[in-house]
């Protein structure tokens, strides 16, 4: 396991997140001029993609992020961007959050699984930064901040070694090794198998400094080349055209990790195989013994104690987006979904770690609602239950 993981897989799920929020407002989006009180105007959009990347990108977050550490349990990590998702005026009921982290990580277990090197992974990230910095091009000193976590990959992962980055992915895999959700977008690009697992292509560009397959070379004891042998394929393989920039800008040239969303179009999961087999597979990953454990509380004390939430004040309502097209859906959906993938509420008691861990003590203070506002029933009042408990 790297412990040089979890920045990459902190910004790239946040990425994909970002392409979901961005694409799911913009299809509700009203004219400012004939919008109720209730719906989603251009303004909200923008207001809400730059609270939550202002949430992200936050200084004293990347720096706990950016320290040597070991990834931590998928309910951890689900925590942190349930606490993300919640960073501005937007609320998300349990199942769109389901639904929109079930997209988040089957989207980048593909990019994973599809690098062509494991040091294009990099690339992958800095696709998603460059991404994110176009949504907020009006705002520069959100800008600045994203060109600071730029400039603290290119120093971190830069000189690392080709066998750190077989480490690192290696890790990623393993993160998302139980995880066959089906995506109706990589099922019609036939992307995707209806068991949930991924097509990987046998054709394309090789990746950048190795040849083409279809040539054996034989060489003697001394290392000179004395016979060379063609052989035939089944795949349609050609030469990269060239490498991607690794710089703070440049042609990425790999396309993993562009906004697939680009193009409007519905995008639906589903729950593959028996959820028997399912549940038999997830159990040991997403289900550890002790969810309170001391390791689990001093990640979660850290990232979250550095996150800045910006809670809506005054009368002014949350407004509620849904990232399904019907209640049927909705209702299906939460229906199909084994409940070991659904990730309730953790509840933490803290008191006896009060004593021991004051930052603890402190983070779990500020989550305490006294005045719990009065949300309009049609913008609001669904709160992520953890969201409500914490």
């Amino acid at each position: 396991m790297s412990v040089r993981t979890l920045p990459l897989l902190f910004l790239n799920l946040g990425g994909e997140m970002l392409y979901i929020l961005d694409q799911r407002l913009r299809a509700q989006n009203i004219p400012g001029a004939k919008a109720r009180r209730d719906e989603w105007t251009e303004v909200d959009r923008k207001r809400v993609l730059n609270d939550i990347i202002s949430t992200m990108f936050n200084r004293k977050f990347m720096e706990e992020l950016f320290k040597p550490q070991e990834l931590y349990s998928k309910k951890a990590l689900r925590t942190v961007y349930d606490r993300l998702a919640h960073a501005s005026i937007m609320r998300l009921n349990q199942a769109s959050m389901d639904k929109l982290y079930d997209l988040m990580t089957m989207a980048l277990k593909y990019q994973v699984l599809l690098c062509p090197r494991p040091k294009d992974v990099l690339l992958v990230t800095f696709n998603h930064l460059d991404a994110i910095k176009g949504f907020i091009q009006d705002s520069p000193a959100l800008l600045h901040l994203v060109d600071e976590t730029f400039r603290q990959l290119l120093e971190i992962y830069g000189g690392l070694p080709a066998g750190e980055f077989h480490l690192i992915r290696q890790t990623l895999l393993t993160f998302f090794q139980d995880l066959h959700i089906r995506v109706s977008i990589f099922l019609k690009d036939r992307v995707q198998n209806s068991n949930g697992r991924f097509v990987l292509p046998v054709s394309g560009p090789v990746p950048w400094g190795i040849e083409v397959p279809g040539l054996i070379r034989m060489f003697n004891t001394k290392g000179e080349e004395v016979k060379r042998v063609k052989f035939q394929h089944s795949g349609n393989y050609i030469a990269a055209p060239k490498e991607g920039s690794f710089e703070l800008y440049g042609d990425r040239v790999l396309k993993l990790g562009t906004n697939m969303y680009s193009v409007n179009r519905p995008v639906e999961t589903h729950m593959s195989g028996p959820s028997n087999n399912l549940a038999s597979q997830t159990q040991q990953s997403i289900a550890p013994p002790n969810p309170l454990a001391k390791e689990e509380l001093n990640f979660l004390a850290r990232l979250m104690g550095g996150m800045e939430i910006k809670k809506p004040s005054g009368p002014e309502p949350g407004f509620q987006l849904n990232l399904f097209t019907t209640d049927e859906e909705e209702e299906q959906a939460a229906l199909s979904r084994p409940e070991e993938l659904s990730y309730e509420v953790v509840n933490i008691q803290a008191t006896q770690d009060q004593q021991r861990n004051k930052e603890l003590a402190r983070i779990m203070g500020e989550f305490e609602i006294t005045d719990q506002p009065k949300w309009s029933a049609s913008k609001g009042d669904d709160l992520l239950a953890m969201m409500d408990e914490l």
